[in-house]
């Protein structure tokens, strides 16, 4: 085994690709050292333990999953922001096979877990992003938010949804999409209406 320095972005690699070829229960401080030809030493340099390793390893892992998109209109269209996130979560759970249910759920339970808090700061950071999505977006009617009904508190019905369908494997859009239309923008029928008084 040659005993070459390595960096803790290469350790996240090495325990990425152990997680998607043979699932969670592969990575170990020995086998990550393995795949990066240094010695389980040169690992502990990095990781106090195997519970530091795997949290940082899911967070790398959200990460990969929602990447900032090279296409900035996704952040300008509720329909697009939330089909680019239902294609995410099927593109991390074909690489990450149970990565959302079994593990990221897990660690709903115990409230210290810094793999806990990391999730969570993934997820306030795309609950964020719909809020930013739902005032920019040109097309939803102005008098859909008020003070009763923020944006905010649409983005939390919204990321409900996503959560539940995380934990269901379900990756098709289509009623939540159907649930934006009929709610945020403006119906055929108002648009008739409309274009009849002008």
């Amino acid at each position: 085994m040659n005993h070459l320095a390595t960096s803790k972005e290469d350790i996240l690699a090495a325990s990425r690709d152990l997680i998607k070829e043979n699932g969670w229960a592969a990575v170990s401080i020995r086998a990550v050292a393995s795949r990066c030809s240094v010695s389980a030493g040169t690992i502990y340099n990095y990781y106090e333990s195997k519970a530091d390793l795997l949290s940082d390893t899911i967070e790398s892992i959200w990460h990969e999953i929602f990447f900032h998109p090279e296409d900035e209109q996704i952040f300008h269209d509720v329909e697009s922001c939330i089909s680019w996130i239902y294609e995410r979560l099927e593109y991390g759970n074909r690489q990450f096979p149970g990565f959302f249910s079994l593990h990221s759920f897990g660690f709903m339970r115990d409230e210290k877990t810094s793999g806990k808090k990391r999730m969570m700061k993934t997820w306030g950071h795309i609950l964020n992003g719909l809020c930013e999505v739902l005032e920019n977006d040109p097309k939803v009617r102005a008098d859909v938010f008020d003070q009763e009904f923020t944006e905010k508190k649409f983005a939390d019905i919204l990321f409900s949804l996503i959560l539940v369908s995380m934990i269901h494997q379900d990756y098709d859009p289509s009623s939540v999409l159907m649930l934006v239309k009929k709610t945020l923008y403006v119906t055929v029928q108002s648009q008739a209406k409309f274009q009849k008084q002008v």
